[in-house]
């Protein structure tokens, strides 16, 4: 939790006014047997939709249930939508690699420059 509290503060200070960002990012990200789906929306408006049920409590001696924990402080602290699906899998390793992974993507393509955008990234000017 600490972590997704210090990553997303970064996040939202590295963003800062958000002009000329794509402001969406979606993934849709292949693991071994796992898939899993993100979107999310930069949107200043925080909410997690964490769809994912893990066939194990730890993997090695990491608790699973922080998962859960780390985004849902990540998309408070960097105030973004982010709605996390796990479509199919059965090796519960592979299915939080590929959350992560789906994540990482989603936001680099949220947070790329986009050319056309003259500035921030919202009908109402404002995020």
């Amino acid at each position: 939790e600490d972590v997704g509290i210090c990553l997303g503060d970064g996040i939202r200070k590295a963003l800062g006014e958000t002009k000329g960002i794509q402001r969406y990012g979606a993934a849709l990200l292949p693991m071994d047997e796992t898939l899993v789906s993100v979107a999310l929306d930069l949107s200043m408006r925080p909410f997690l939709a964490f769809n994912v049920k893990l066939k194990r409590l730890r993997v090695g001696n990491f608790e699973l249930e922080l998962v859960e924990e780390f985004f849902k402080a990540l998309s408070n602290h960097a105030r973004i939508t982010l709605h996390i699906n796990l479509l199919y899998g059965r090796n519960s390793h592979h299915m939080v690699e590929a959350v992560f992974k789906g994540v990482g993507r989603a936001l680099r393509q949220a947070v790329s420059y986009d050319p056309r955008a003259t500035g921030i990234p919202s009908t109402k000017g404002i995020l």
